[in-house]
């Protein structure tokens, strides 16, 4: 099993989740993060961290957001690997709990 970055994390961004994971498994886009699903080790560290309570279990996604873990493979080979926390976007409070972001991703 892996965990699985979901919709709200778009246009959010928030790094928390990067400074606790073990084995560096978040790739970072222009406004999103992915976890590599071959590098999580399932620690569970990066869900409680996650701000926007983005992150979940592949197996507790909420309705809905099942496309995300086939997004997060994907996007996690085209992405360079993230290991420091960054500023979140400028505006992140402003999308955080916004459905409906997925048309807004930038690949």
């Amino acid at each position: 099993m892996t965990f699985v970055v979901t919709e709200n994390c778009i246009k959010c961004k928030f790094t928390d989740c990067v400074d606790v994971c073990p084995v560096d498994c978040f790739h970072e886009g222009p406004n999103f993060l992915v976890i590599d699903p071959d590098e999580c080790i399932d620690c569970t560290l990066c869900e409680p961290e996650c701000p926007a309570n983005a992150i979940f279990a592949e197996d507790e996604l909420p309705e809905g957001q099942e496309a995300f873990v086939e997004l997060n493979a994907e996007l996690a080979k085209l992405w360079p690997i993230i290991t420091d926390v960054q500023p979140a976007a400028s505006d992140a409070e402003e999308w955080n709990g916004k459905e409906g972001k997925l048309n807004l991703l930038e690949r």
